[in-house]
């Protein structure tokens, strides 16, 4: 990561510490191919659901269209999250990311809910299915899922996106497995309740995965501290600086779901510290809590800033 030079101070003395991240791979042609892969997948796995008459077929065809959707919302925010700030949006687009994540997540828990009656009215009247065609197509998901995974796992490492990405087309390769299991022991036993409760556990996977993904996206789209950074060590690691003897109005915000900024003000009654000092804290800040944009007040006087009176910060 490569850090910007702080500009010089002025007025309060304000300090923007800038992380100006590499440009990540384009990861479009594994979006293109993952996403052509899975609508096929999606009409075959629901046309031979049907024909099978498994639920547990048609909820993985079910999950796997959410999928299709998640790949097309989160490739529509990468585009999104690469154009320049405006006068208007002077973060960019990168809050899109944010807003594609929640409405993936409320999709998702709709469509779970459909799933969810439909596999416990066949719970309550058991019907046979077809168990051969149940397997058959479930592991042409393993190996469809399976690959596309495979095309996103050379960035699951450097960008939290593509590695959401490479996990969930992973974890939907398992979710299949679980499919493939439901229809064997169908065909071992005879049992007919076999594939709606195989459906309702696919949904109830679902739901603990989708259950977070909704909690963290709504937080940060109300600008809370993003999961996974703790405030009270950043506002540790802040009144630990040389020279700082009170912080206020300590805010921490994602601008985007790989993003996080930080704005802080400083009471330093020795004075402005230097430009040396504001460049160190935000790279502390980037290095130990991932923070990339911090914007830093500097005031001598406790007082000097009305916004310290009565601040709960």
């Amino acid at each position: 990561m490569a850090h910007g030079r702080p500009d010089n101070a002025h007025g309060h003395h304000h300090h923007h510490g800038h992380d100006h991240a590499h440009a990540p791979a384009d990861f479009g042609r594994a979006f293109t191919i993952g996403i052509a892969l899975n609508i096929a997948f999606v009409v075959t796995e629901a046309a031979f659901g049907i024909a099978a008459n498994s639920m547990a077929l048609l909820a993985d065809a079910g999950h796997n269209l959410s999928d299709v959707l998640g790949l097309m919302i989160a490739w529509s925010a990468a585009v999104l999250a690469k154009r320049a700030p405006s006068t208007r949006f002077t973060f960019g687009m990168r809050g899109a990311s944010i807003l594609s994540a929640l409405f993936n997540a409320l999709v998702l828990l709709v469509a779970v809910g459909a799933i969810a009656w439909e596999s416990t009215q066949r719970l309550l009247n058991p019907e046979p299915i077809a168990g051969t065609t149940v397997i058959a197509i479930a592991a042409i998901g393993i190996a469809i899922n399976g690959f596309t995974a495979s095309l996103f796992a050379s960035g699951r490492k450097g960008d939290l996106n593509i590695r959401g990405a490479y996990l969930h087309m992973a974890a939907d390769a398992v979710i299949s497995a679980g499919v493939v299991v439901a229809g064997l022991l169908a065909i071992l036993t005879g049992w007919l309740w076999i594939d709606p409760v195989a459906s309702l556990a696919i949904v109830a996977a679902i739901v603990w995965g989708t259950w977070s993904l909704l909690r963290d996206s709504l937080a940060m789209t109300l600008g809370g501290v993003p999961a996974g950074i703790d405030a009270k060590a950043v506002r540790a690691l802040i009144a630990a600086r040389p020279g700082v003897a009170d912080l206020h109005d300590l805010h921490i915000w994602a601008t985007s779901t790989t993003q996080t900024a930080l704005s802080v003000h400083l009471v330093m009654p020795g004075g402005h510290p230097g430009d040396a000092f504001l460049a160190s804290l935000a790279d502390e800040l980037k290095a130990h809590h991932a923070i990339g944009h911090a914007t830093v007040q500097i005031e001598t006087d406790a007082n000097a800033c009305p916004l310290a009176r009565g601040c709960a910060a």
